[in-house]
């Protein structure tokens, strides 16, 4: 058992809430534990200069914490995006991209915003996972809207957190058991099971292939359960369009 009572290889509490804000044209609310992050997905009828005439789309992220999303409150980054953040909302983007037809976007980009509310591990993960729908639900925007011709996403994404703490293989780790960890790892996954980003680090000794394997099956159960709540979140015609449109 955990510091909260959980299995190893238990997530935590996990609810996602589709079209929780009123004007973008996607939005979620992913609750994960304590952690909650609120993702939008903004539509933009421009491309950036190194896309032009190439009649493909383009998804970029921006993630943030507010100041009181942690125990004491931290500053604004009124100065420019801290190295952690960037490095986030790398990720975020280069993940969601690697789902979606961009030539079936056409020449348009969709900014998705990710803003960490509340903050007790797995921030990153809660955001690639709750953006996903916020992305999914734009795209189903434009296709209501007739500004694309087919659903643009191959499949459904998520993010998860493993580690190894006191020997034991742990699944979305909290902040008490991230910060204690020998081994942190965050992986993007779709839900067929393809890799799309591992983030792994040790605090101490090196750890073997066996290890990482036993970590990439542990990961691999979490990413199924969050796929299968973002299909409950976005429900059964998205569903339908997101199988029509599978590589």
């Amino acid at each position: 058992m955990r510091i909260d009572g959980r299995n190893l290889n238990e997530m935590r509490s996990l609810k996602i809430t589709r079209s929780y804000l009123k004007y973008p044209e996607g939005s979620a609310l992913i609750e994960l534990g304590d952690t909650c992050v609120l993702c939008t997905a903004s539509v933009e009828e421009k491309i950036p200069d190194f896309l032009n005439g190439l009649g493909r789309g383009w998804v970029t992220a921006e993630y943030a914490m507010l100041p009181r999303s942690t125990e004491t409150r931290i500053a604004r980054e009124r100065a420019g995006v801290n190295a952690r953040s960037l490095e986030i909302q790398r990720l975020i983007g280069r993940s969601l991209r690697a789902a979606v037809d961009m030539e079936a976007l056409g020449e348009r980009t969709v900014r998705v915003d990710c803003d960490v509310l509340q903050a007790d591990g797995g921030t990153r993960t809660a955001a690639v996972s709750g953006a996903y729908v916020a992305l999914a639900e734009a795209f189903f925007y434009l296709l209501q809207q007739g500004l694309i011709t087919r659903f643009p996403l191959y499949d459904y994404l998520a993010a998860i957190s493993v580690g190894r703490l006191n020997g034991t293989y742990l699944l979305d780790l909290s902040y008490a058991e991230d910060s204690q960890a020998a081994i942190d790892m965050n992986l993007v996954m779709t839900s067929g099971g393809e890799l799309v980003e591992i983030q792994g680090t040790s605090e101490e000794k090196p750890f073997s292939r066996e290890q990482l394997d036993r970590m990439l099956d542990l990961a691999a159960g979490g990413i199924a359960v969050i796929a299968g709540r973002q299909k409950e979140a976005l429900g059964p015609e998205i569903e339908s369009l997101i199988a029509a449109s599978a590589r």
